[in-house]
């Protein structure tokens, strides 16, 4: 455990960012895995969760919790889902 104040806050704020990027990093992967299950089942809504799950991946990109070029090839997949 830090000792100095600011090593204390830097521990707090590491946790609070944790925690987001795993909820988001959640968000992220459930929404890919529901266009891959929309797919395979043949449901009429794929169309849009597919450009849902691409939204995210970009707004995941934006945000620093993908690499672009794992952003890209992630959409690449979806795309090829799509057609």
């Amino acid at each position: 455990m830090p000792n100095i104040k600011s090593a204390k806050k830097r521990v707090l704020v590491n946790k609070t960012r944790a925690a987001r990027n795993k909820s988001r990093n959640t968000a992220l992967k459930t929404s890919i895995k529901k266009a891959h299950a929309a797919v395979e089942a043949g449901s009429p809504e794929a169309e849009a969760l597919i450009r849902d799950a691409i939204k995210k991946v970009d707004q995941a990109a934006a945000k620093g919790l993908i690499h672009k070029n794992n952003a890209a090839r992630k959409k690449s997949a979806l795309a090829k889902l799509a057609k």
